[in-house]
């Protein structure tokens, strides 16, 4: 298995790149997200790799952080998505996009990827609704990341869904504290 590859960045031509470790061309196919952050050409440069071996073909795919290749394999487990389709769901939409998504339970934003319909958008919520905490999503709240993920816990742990508490999660200011935010939460909450 090949899980990551430090060299130098030969070529880059979307989605696809050359990197040169120690005298050895590897191709890697890389996601938009990645591609826009690789460095120039001739520059050195590390990917976390996934590699594929198929009856006729081995295919390596690279990333540029641990949360995109994390992701990349959670959606090849999704019954009916491929590795081209996971790419293009990771070249479409962040991570922090796709687990809000997720969460929030939005086919919406999923449909917006080229590929991507509503049947494959709703298997999608439907197989992976368990497979990312709600802590990844706390990041991408206004509040700070522990006082959002212990507000977002707590109204959880009250019998809340998922996507009540994010949704009453989102509305707090950026400075408030937990005690505070789990009340202002649970008042929004009971009006809605």
């Amino acid at each position: 298995m090949i899980a990551r590859l430090k060299g130098i960045l030969l070529e880059k031509t979307p989605p696809h790149v050359v990197i040169d470790c120690n005298g050895v061309g590897y191709e890697c196919e890389v996601p938009m997200s990645t591609f826009y952050n690789l460095p120039n050409i001739g520059e050195m440069l590390t990917l976390l790799t996934h590699f594929i071996v198929r009856e006729d073909a081995q295919l390596l795919y690279g990333f540029g952080t641990e949360r995109e290749r994390s992701a990349f394999r959670q959606l090849l487990k999704v019954n009916g998505v491929g590795a081209k389709s996971a790419l293009s769901i990771l070249s479409g939409l962040s991570v922090d996009d796709l687990i809000q998504a997720i969460t929030l339970q939005e086919t919406g934003l999923l449909t917006r990827v080229p590929g991507v319909g509503k049947k494959t958008a709703e298997r999608l919520l439907l197989e992976l609704k368990d497979k990312f905490s709600i802590e990844g999503v706390a990041g991408n709240l206004n509040t700070p990341k522990s006082a959002a993920s212990d507000v977002l816990n707590a109204l959880v742990s009250l019998g809340y869904n998922e996507k009540e508490a994010l949704l009453a999660v989102k509305q707090l200011a950026p400075d408030i504290g937990i005690s505070e935010g789990i009340k202002l939460s649970l008042k929004a909450l009971s009006k809605s």
